[in-house]
C-alpha cells in the first residue's frame, strides 16, 4: 500500500527556516518523480516543486524559486523540501506528492495537479511574527 507521510511543518517567524520532509512506503521511490504542493485557506491547491527519479531535472514555482530546494534519498525512501526565507504567504497546509511510474515532471508546475496521483495528509506551516 502507497503511503507518503510528511512532517517537519510548525510556526516560523517571516524569514525564517524550515525543512519539511516525506517518509514513503509501498513503492520503490528512485522509480518516481515527486514533487510537493500546498493549499492556503479558502485558496485552490498550488503545485510548487517536482524532481524527476532520476534527480537530474527540479522545476519550482516562481513565488518559491531561489527559497525552496527539492531534494532526495532514495536509500532512505524520503524526500524533502527546504524552505528558507519563509514569508506570510507561504503559510498553507504543504503535501507531498507521488507522480506516475516513468512519468517525468511536466514543464510548468501550473500543470503539476493533473500529474500528482498519490500524496499525504499534509503539514501545517505557519508563517508570522
Amino acid at each position: 500500500q502507497v503511503q507518503l507521510v510528511e512532517s517537519g511543518g510548525g510556526l516560523v517567524q517571516p524569514g525564517g527556516s524550515l525543512r519539511l520532509s516525506c517518509a514513503t512506503s509501498g513503492f520503490t521511490l528512485g522509480h518516481y518523480a515527486i514533487g510537493w504542493f500546498r493549499q492556503a485557506p479558502g485558496l485552490d491547491r498550488e503545485g510548487i516543486s517536482c524532481m524527476n527519479s532520476n534527480n537530474d531535472n527540479t522545476y519550482y514555482e516562481d513565488s518559491v524559486k531561489g527559497r525552496f530546494t527539492i531534494s532526495r534519498d532514495n536509500a532512505k525512501n524520503t524526500f524533502y523540501l527546504q524552505m528558507n526565507s519563509l514569508e506570510p504567504e507561504d503559510t498553507a497546509t504543504y503535501h507531498c506528492a507521488m507522480i506516475g511510474f516513468n512519468v517525468v515532471c511536466p514543464p510548468s508546475t501550473q500543470l503539476l495537479m493533473a500529474y500528482f496521483e498519490k500524496w499525504g495528509q499534509g503539514t501545517l506551516v505557519t508563517v508570522s511574527s
